[in-house]
């Protein structure tokens, strides 16, 4: 059995106060002593508990309008003093140890976060004490116990109730302090970089879940999110019902609120593989639903169902009976939304609250001995740009159709054509080496699902690089083309589309997505 080590004396500082009241009562009635510092101590006294001021322990007072209060040597030689090795030079000093250090780190990122934050309330907002303190802590894990989460406490009380702590459990939260001091002063880092891509990068995300596996089920996987997760993302997710979460569910449930939360008007998204297979906007979600899954019914099977408003009963009875879905997703579903679900005790029913606007981020992908970089695709199109090229113009309602099927081709991989009329997607070709096959496959999507093409328009997510995309367009019946232009060749594609009688408008945005 492993050895335990006994909790003597316990150091608190902690700014998120968070059930620290309780903790001190329970580390108090397991005969420990408490040193604290003037905010926690205040709140300890307050609630009963007895505790001897740091400033009391070390016999130098607080400074400098609280800057300078830990950074002693009584303090510090009591966590970091080796209890066999420097035993002799603590007795000497009158150094006695400290076997529990209780620290959180000033609000940082809470601070930033606010609008009306000056420099100097910033920097003010930067802790200096309680990182050391915890740095102090885990380097001496063979002997000292680093505390910085207040969901450990009953943990940690349970232990010590045991008669103190193992090796192999000290040098875990050694790890977890260490992580929780390097994100803060990641956050730090960033705040003070003035470059959008500053020379060293250090990333940092909160492990949510382990995963049963990753992409394939010999890769083993986990789900961090962000800080401070967005509102209408994954990050943010709320899981009603259904089965474990995977990974390939999360990485399409994304590609899936992305795209849905790029439509104003009622709207439904079903992707499979990260790939829209169909695209509808309606009168209400459940119009938008059905003919969503009309442009693809095959590929729907198994896929991901978002939708850009609450989800009634009625919204998920037509899901439910329409089909076998992984996941539904959705700012908000109604209390009878959930009922339904339960007809599909399997089915995910995901809430993820309503998107923030789109904002500047950064997206990454790793690759072998490194990460790329960059902003995220925000820029969908500026309207004030588009660019009618052919002499016919697209009519009114053709225009509204352009601009629907290009919102979608910004989420559908490369190369990307989406056919769309009367805003709903009537084929999607995704993530082929050529532009041609790609609207090949779109238009046999469309035939596989009893769709007409004539009369329908295109949306390309980059130029025709021949006029061979123009030319498989007009054979399918279609008669209007969005693109970003931009070829060296795009007067033969405007040729092409005046030979067809086909209006073409040029966006000058490119939405490659590999």
């Amino acid at each position: 059995m492993a050895e335990r080590t006994p909790v003597r004396r316990a150091l608190l500082a902690v700014s998120d106060k968070t059930g620290v009241v309780e903790f001190a009562r329970g580390l108090e009635g397991l005969g420990i002593e408490l040193l604290s510092t003037g905010g926690t101590a205040a709140r300890l006294s307050a609630g009963g508990v007895a505790v001897r001021e740091v400033s009391e322990h070390t016999g130098f007072p607080e400074i400098m309008d609280g800057r300078v209060k830990t950074l002693h040597p009584t303090i510090h030689g009591g966590i970091l003093g080796r209890r066999a090795a420097d035993a002799e030079t603590m007795a000497r000093h009158g150094i006695a140890p400290i076997d529990l250090v209780v620290v959180n780190l000033y609000p940082f990122e809470e601070t930033i976060a606010r609008d009306d934050v000056t420099a100097a309330e910033a920097v003010e907002n930067i802790d200096i004490g309680g990182p050391t303190l915890l740095r102090a802590a885990a380097k001496n894990h063979a002997d000292v116990l680093a505390v910085v989460d207040p969901e450990d406490y009953p943990r940690v009380l349970e232990t010590l109730d045991r008669g103190g702590t193992t090796q192999g459990e000290r040098r875990s939260f050694a790890a977890r302090a260490f992580a929780h001091t390097a994100d803060y002063e990641a956050t730090i880092a960033g705040w003070f970089a003035e470059e959008a891509f500053p020379d060293r990068l250090t990333l940092g995300f909160v492990k949510r879940s382990g995963l049963r596996y990753g992409e394939n089920p010999h890769q083993d996987a986990a789900f961090y999110v962000g800080r401070r997760p967005e509102p209408g993302t994954v990050g943010n997710l709320v899981q009603w019902q259904g089965k474990e979460l995977s990974y390939n569910n999360i990485a399409d449930t994304d590609a899936a609120l992305r795209c849905v939360q790029a439509f104003d008007a009622p709207a439904c998204v079903i992707v499979k593989h990260a790939n829209p297979c169909g695209v509808a906007v309606a009168a209400d979600l459940s119009a938008a639903y059905e003919r969503a899954f009309a442009t693809d019914p095959t590929s729907a099977f198994g896929g991901i169902v978002a939708f850009n408003g609450t989800v009634d009963a009625g919204t998920l009875d037509a899901v439910v009976g329409n089909q076998f879905a992984e996941v539904v997703v959705a700012p908000e579903v109604t209390d009878e939304a959930r009922d339904a679900a339960r007809r599909r005790k399997n089915l995910r029913l995901l809430t993820v609250g309503d998107p923030a606007p789109l904002g500047p981020g950064r997206e990454f992908r790793r690759v072998a001995g490194g990460l790329l970089v960059q902003d995220e695709d925000v820029l969908c199109l500026d309207e004030g740009a588009l660019r009618t090229v052919t002499a016919r113009h697209p009519t009114n309602a053709e225009m509204a159709d352009l601009l629907f099927a290009w919102r979608v081709a910004w989420f559908v991989k490369s190369n990307a054509i989406v056919y769309a009329r009367d805003g709903r997607t009537v084929g999607v070709g995704a993530g082929q080496m050529s532009r041609v096959v790609s609207a090949r496959i779109a238009s046999m999507k469309a035939a596989d699902a009893g769709l007409a093409v004539g009369g329908a328009v295109m949306a390309s997510d980059a130029f025709f690089p021949f006029r061979d995309g123009v030319d498989a367009a007009a054979e399918a019946g279609i008669r209007a083309v969005i693109q970003p232009g931009g070829s060296m060749r795009d007067a033969e594609s405007i040729e092409a589309a005046d030979e067809h009688g086909i209006a073409m408008v040029f966006t000058g945005v490119r939405h490659f997505r590999h």
